[in-house]
């Protein structure tokens, strides 16, 4: 049986193909050695970013003053944190957010060089953006994606201290509402997300949503300056 949202395989990982998949809810998630697969599976797991769930735990690890937070300071180092193996996977693939606070055992990645070589290039046309947790000078969690209009397409996220990559989702979500970003797509769904205030969205209700909002102006070019984070949560 075809997993759950398989379209294609084939094809380069340009910048041209990829906007052109993602601006229709299509994503590529392969491994080495395979051809590039291209998928858009249904129901499709979203954060609308007003809705996002801030627990007490990570509102007190933010609150406590060892954290800071970036945008676009160091894309290169978060793609590459994020693509550390993780996940033994086959057939489907993973939540482009997921508990990386507590990964599973595996030697998995589907982050492959010529994927972070496409997403460096979108990088560099204002377009691809992260977002960076620190503890003084050290980059301790993140998360990076794709913006187009007023629509975040979530790749992945990492932590190196427990709660990091919340926090880092939580900053996004917050200047994600600020811009009037409607949604932040998720990919698939686990508990963690759901955990966090995400929802599912049939096929329909998902383009429908997908086609207006990538044709909003949206927030191109870097995000170094214009990123704000409230000093307290």
């Amino acid at each position: 049986m075809q997993p759950n949202g398989l379209l294609a395989w084939g094809g380069d990982l340009q910048p041209e193909r990829l906007l052109n998949a993602y601006r229709r809810g299509i994503f590529p998630w392969y491994s080495d050695g395979e051809p590039i697969m291209w998928w858009s599976p249904a129901p499709r797991c979203v954060l609308v970013p007003g809705d996002v769930y801030l627990s007490r735990r990570t509102r007190r690890r933010y609150n406590s003053g060892r954290y800071s937070i970036t945008a676009d300071t160091a894309f290169e180092a978060v793609v590459e944190a994020c693509a550390e193996p993780r996940r033994d996977v086959v057939n489907e693939p993973q939540p482009a957010i997921a508990d990386d606070d507590n990964p599973d055992s595996g030697s998995h990645t589907w982050i492959t060089a010529e994927l972070q070589q496409g997403f460096l290039e979108l990088h560099r046309m204002g377009l691809a953006h992260s977002v960076e947790v620190w503890v003084k000078d050290q980059l301790v969690g993140g998360v990076y994606g794709l913006a187009m209009g007023e629509m975040f397409f979530g790749e992945s996220m990492f932590s190196r201290r427990p709660d990091a990559s919340k926090l880092a989702l939580v900053a996004l979500c917050r200047q994600l509402q600020r811009w009037t970003f409607g949604l932040l797509d998720c990919q698939v769904p686990n508990d963690h997300l759901k955990s966090m205030g995400a929802v599912e969205l049939d096929r329909g209700s998902f383009e429908g949503l997908l086609s207006v909002l990538v044709a909003e102006t949206g927030q191109p070019g870097s995000w170094k300056q214009s990123f704000e984070v409230e000093p307290r949560w």
